[in-house]
């Protein structure tokens, strides 16, 4: 079988290093991005460097129009997607949550859950077997924030990733008959430039004094477990959440 990875917000950090790491296990990869087309480029060139096919598709995935774009565009350039990472999100103005604007509230959960229920939607109905599908793996990026519930900054993101936690046990078990496996994983703060984006450039600082291991994960250590749930390596793995967090 074909292998195809679809990888939204794969222009940088956590999806960017994913994107790579896909393309180097000789998966075709289509990177889904905002705006950045510069950035999203690079990363196509750099999963080409593999000499695998890569391509890069604008859209947000909080519009089901956009995220129907994004999959029948790799159908036709790629082929159908065998391998989903639902990366793509925001963490939104750090805030307490008597503070928090609605437009923040809709836009994380938009962009962040249900952004990775459209995907799922799309994904299935091309891996499927009832669709005459040939299988397939989903891969949800959820935070440990789901668990800590970010008191004080970010409880609207925190609730966001539990929401896609809940989605993914949900989900596999609903699916895992059709021959698709969908696990998350609990990423903890990495060195991305999210956090200066947002306005909260000390967070990593701030994380790594917390983290058991004393520093923040780089974006590659997220993705290579990724890939793990993605390959035939945790070909027993579904509903599994896996937390990523240097012991937090």
């Amino acid at each position: 079988m074909k292998k195809i990875a679809i990888i939204t917000g794969g222009s940088r950090g956590i999806g960017a290093a994913t994107a790579e790491l896909a393309a180097k296990a000789g998966f075709d990869v289509c990177i889904n991005y905002l705006s950045n087309h510069e950035r999203a480029a690079k990363v196509v060139e750099a999963c080409k460097s593999y000499g695998v096919n890569a391509i890069a598709v604008a859209g947000d995935v909080a519009s089901a129009a956009d995220v129907a774009v994004l999959f029948e565009t790799c159908d036709r350039e790629l082929g159908p997607v065998t391998f989903l990472v639902n990366n793509a999100g925001i963490i939104g103005r750090a805030s307490k949550v008597e503070d928090l604007s609605a437009d923040v509230l809709h836009q994380t959960f938009a962009v962040n859950f249900f952004g990775a229920v459209y995907c799922a939607q799309e994904a299935i109905k091309r891996m499927s077997t009832n669709h005459g599908g040939a299988g397939g793996t989903i891969v949800n990026v959820s935070s440990v924030a789901a668990t800590t519930g970010s008191p004080g900054e970010y409880v609207h993101y925190a609730a966001s990733k539990a929401a896609i936690d809940g989605f993914t046990i949900g989900l596999a078990r609903e699916i895992g008959r059709e021959g698709i496996r969908v696990n998350s994983v609990q990423a903890g703060t990495a060195d991305t430039e999210i956090h200066a984006l947002t306005g909260n450039p000390d967070r990593p600082a701030m994380a790594a004094d917390k983290s058991s291991l004393g520093r923040v994960a780089t974006a590659q250590e997220i993705g290579e477990a990724i890939m793990w749930l993605g390959s035939e390596k945790s070909s027993y793995a579904t509903g599994a959440v896996l937390r990523v967090g240097g012991g937090l």
